[in-house]
């Protein structure tokens, strides 16, 4: 176990920001890490924080003036910042005689080391990013909604070819960073050497419900994905009908013209 000497007392706070789409990590490899899978590094007074490649910053003990310095110091790092981001708070308490429990925000533990540190970093970053492309999804929802009804009252899907395309690029991209990024269903690195923790890490996931979320976030993905490539179809099939009637004009024209033209000659 990798103690955590510099922990203020029994009661530690921790608070998970989706700050962006990336943090560059290879920028910090020099830097005196606590721990890595994820980066764990000192910070402020008496605190530390973990570092998510995809964007999240979780902070442990650090009081809100050292957590304004450390995330001015960590800009340079950051790319496609978030305008809003998604936050989460917890309280890890030190109770050595206790019983270990999770329950409404607050985590038992009888200690408090860097491994336990990364176990609840992980659980707090999945839940802030799945925040995230909740509210992201939940936007493309409203947009293509409008697109839905034109379909159902008006059996066409209306104008709006280029936005179908962004909404179709928009659940691409939170598709490839839900599996590529983020890694929501996997399991932390740290429980290959610290296998004793995966109960932990089992009740952290079901206090902020990750896997249901995940799967529920799966079948929306799927659900505009699927919408969206159909009234984009649909919209393609009526841009080669209109083609198509535009070709039969130009020729039925073409024909008078010839027919004209003999005419005009007798």
């Amino acid at each position: 176990m990798t103690p955590l000497p510099f922990a203020r007392g029994s009661e530690v706070r921790a608070r998970a920001l989706c700050l962006a789409g990336r943090i560059d990590l290879r920028a910090l490899e020099t830097t005196h890490r606590l721990a890595v899978s994820p980066f764990v590094l000192p910070a402020g007074a008496g605190g530390c924080v973990a570092l998510f490649r995809y964007g999240v910053v979780v902070v442990f003990d650090v009081q809100p003036i050292e957590e304004a310095s450390l995330l001015a110091h960590l800009a340079p790092f950051i790319h496609q910042p978030i305008q809003e981001p998604q936050t989460e708070e917890l309280v890890l308490r030190t109770v050595p005689d206790g019983t270990e429990d999770v329950a409404n925000g607050v985590v038992t533990l009888k200690g408090l080391d860097v491994q336990l540190v990364q176990i609840v970093a992980e659980v707090l970053a999945k839940s802030v990013v799945l925040a995230h492309y909740e509210a992201g999804i939940a936007a493309v929802f409203d947009r293509i909604e409008p697109l839905a009804e034109s379909l159902s009252r008006e059996g066409r899907p209306g104008p709006g070819g280029r936005d179908l395309l962004r909404h179709l690029g928009r659940t691409l991209l939170i598709q490839h960073s839900m599996v590529g990024r983020a890694e929501v269903a996997d399991k932390p690195d740290v429980l290959w050497e610290r296998p004793e923790l995966e109960r932990l890490f089992g009740r952290l996931a079901d206090e902020y419900e990750i896997r249901e979320r995940n799967t529920a976030l799966e079948r929306k993905l799927g659900l505009v994905s699927r919408t969206a490539e159909i009234l984009l179809d649909l919209s393609q099939q009526k841009r080669s009908h209109r083609v198509e009637w535009y070709i039969v004009l130009l020729i039925v024209v073409e024909i008078l013209l010839t027919i004209y033209a003999m005419a005009s000659r007798g």
